[in-house]
């Protein structure tokens, strides 16, 4: 539960999509759209949460070899993610946010549009199927799919959980944010490289235990 928190919170304390949506309904429309967007995003996280720990049980019940599988991938997609964070931290360090200029809309349809985001995004999906194969313990019974669930549901719903904090700083403080993020680039670029090192330590960790 502890590696999954801090993956969680390395994911979501680097600026990206999830970071930049929240960002540009509060300086674009109001700091209750922000709130409301980080709402969405969190409601949709724990939908895809839900719809994985009851796919993922089901695999973990019929298939040994595909268990191992999906745990070793997971762990290489681990290290994968985290690369990528610190390949793409240079590039990203010198882009420069515009979020001014966003539609209006409702809050509710705010929420239904951070939901949609979250649950239709390929890569939230990737990131789910992935991602908690490697920390669940199955144990000698494989027909135990009441107790994989449960792990799964319970990990799964740590990833949107932990967005919060970072989701409701960005939205409170939207303008503030942008204006750091833009002259403070080589923060950008340390924070992607932190949050890279530790999705990578995290992944050499389970890929030692599981040797």
């Amino acid at each position: 539960m502890i590696a999954v928190a801090l993956a969680g919170l390395a994911l979501s304390a680097t600026p990206g999509p999830s970071m930049l949506y929240v960002l540009s309904r509060t300086v674009g429309q109001s700091r209750a759209a922000g709130l409301a967007s980080a709402l969405g995003l969190c409601l949709g996280g724990i939908v895809l949460a839900i719809a994985s720990a009851l796919g993922l049980a089901a695999v973990f019940q019929q298939s040994d070899w595909l268990v191992v599988a999906l745990r070793y991938i997971g762990s290489a997609y681990l290290i994968w993610l985290g690369l990528d964070m610190i390949r793409s931290a240079k590039a990203e360090s010198q882009v420069t946010l515009d979020v001014d200029s966003v539609q209006k809309r409702s809050l509710g349809s705010i929420i239904w549009q951070g939901v949609v985001v979250e649950v239709l995004n390929p890569k939230t999906v990737l990131f789910f199927a992935l991602f908690l194969p490697p920390f669940i313990h199955a144990g000698d019974a494989q027909g135990a799919v009441s107790s994989v669930t449960l792990q799964l549901l319970v990990l799964g719903a740590l990833v949107p959980l932990t967005a919060i904090p970072s989701d409701l700083v960005v939205a409170y403080m939207g303008g503030t944010m942008t204006r750091v993020l833009n002259r403070q680039k080589a923060m950008r670029e340390r924070t992607a490289w932190a949050g890279g090192l530790i999705l990578i330590g995290i992944a050499l960790n389970l890929h030692l235990q599981l040797l």
